[in-house]
């Protein structure tokens, strides 16, 4: 019972001394082969991971960059639009003639004076939000707000002269622009 395989076939003659090393020391190089390449694999495998893991972080840190440069970004626009309310508003407005005006489907008003109302109505000032108030400005500066943050400007409007018809029989009457109701 204490033969193995190996001493049962050379004693029948089927396998001598030297091919029984050969096998023995290719079996060997086998063995040694699948170690040296499951260790390899577990390498690359762990290399792998580290590689995938880096290139998350690598993309989290893009994605926290780009979301701190739009904030940025966001604040540099308010503060220039607050820049620009606060130089060039409208210091002589105060009145008795009341102006209506719509912001967010709730209808506010403002105390100008008559001057500054038919400024108003010709297109000449606009109405601009800043924080809870409002703020007259000239409309190239109003413009200059709309290009940064069209929600700055409530009212803007920009009439021009109606063109008069040759055939139009009350061309010679003209309407009144201070007309108020």
């Amino acid at each position: 019972m204490g033969n193995s395989l190996f001493d049962q076939l050379k004693k029948s003659g089927l396998v001598d001394k030297n091919k029984a090393q050969k096998v023995k020391h290719s079996q060997y190089k086998n063995k040694k082969q699948k170690t040296k390449k499951g260790a390899a694999a577990e390498i690359d495998e762990a290399k792998l991971q580290a590689q995938k893991a880096h290139a998350e972080k690598v993309e989290r840190d893009r994605q926290l960059n780009q979301q701190r440069q739009q904030e940025a970004e966001r604040k540099a626009i308010a503060a220039q639009i607050k820049q620009l309310i606060e130089t060039s508003k409208v210091e002589d407005r105060d009145g008795e003639v009341v102006y209506n005006f719509s912001d967010a489907n709730v209808v506010k008003r403002i105390y100008v004076s008559e001057q500054v109302h038919k400024h108003i109505t010709t297109g000449r000032l606009a109405i601009a939000k800043l924080g809870e108030g409002y703020e007259l400005v000239p409309a190239p500066v109003a413009e200059k707000i709309k290009q940064r943050d069209e929600q700055c400007i409530i009212m803007c409007e920009q009439t021009s002269e109606p063109e008069l018809d040759a055939d139009d029989p009350y061309a010679d009457y003209k309407i009144p622009d201070d007309l108020m109701w």
